[in-house]
């Protein structure tokens, strides 16, 4: 889980000094991303927000997506979301110190403002895009993306469902991979 959440704070090689077990982390949140990238359903979600977003309908897409496995949370999950989130919170603080300063950072706004669990909210997402469209300074107009949630809420639901089973069961054959390699088999 340390691995997956700092992987985007970690360029290159510069996972080397982490345990095996958070490399394994890493390696399995950068297989996960190109999956995801090359998903023929993620590129038809993408496709239904490029014309108005550009190169950010990707991020836009994955934002739509943690909203839709937050809302369906029960489909995937036997532990309710509220008890995760908790948990995964509890964790990162007691790490906190041992992990990249952007993800120290990232991990006090996610807990101040409940992102993982407020993920199943519109109104949880709409400010998630509109601190992404200030980042961008306006550039991304991802603030407008609320409305193409509320009008494609059912094409991308039915988009990510379909996406998710695929992602589960590569997730799970990585997991296995990544086991083997560790334990030398």
């Amino acid at each position: 889980m340390i691995g997956n959440f700092i992987a985007d704070h970690i360029r290159g090689n510069r996972y080397e000094g982490f345990s095996k077990e958070i490399q394994q982390g890493i390696f399995l949140h950068r297989a996960i991303d190109t999956f995801t990238d090359a998903h023929k359903v993620v590129r038809k979600s993408k496709r239904r927000l490029h014309a108005r977003y550009r190169h950010y309908d990707g991020v836009i897409i994955d934002i739509f997506y943690d909203y839709f496995l937050a809302k369906n949370w029960a489909d995937y999950s036997e532990i309710p979301l509220e008890t995760y989130t908790s948990s995964v919170y509890d964790l990162f603080n007691e790490i906190k110190l041992q992990l990249p300063l952007k993800s120290q950072q990232f991990i006090k706004y996610m807990i101040e403002y409940n992102i993982l669990f407020n993920y199943k909210y519109k109104d949880g997402i709409e400010k998630v895009l509109n601190g992404m469209n200030q980042r961008t300074k306006g550039k991304s107009k991802m603030n407008l993306a609320i409305e193409d949630l509320w009008n494609l809420e059912a094409e991308l639901q039915e988009d990510f469902t379909l996406f998710f089973k695929d992602l589960i069961a590569h997730t799970n054959q990585k997991i296995k991979e990544l086991t083997v390699i560790r334990n030398g088999e």
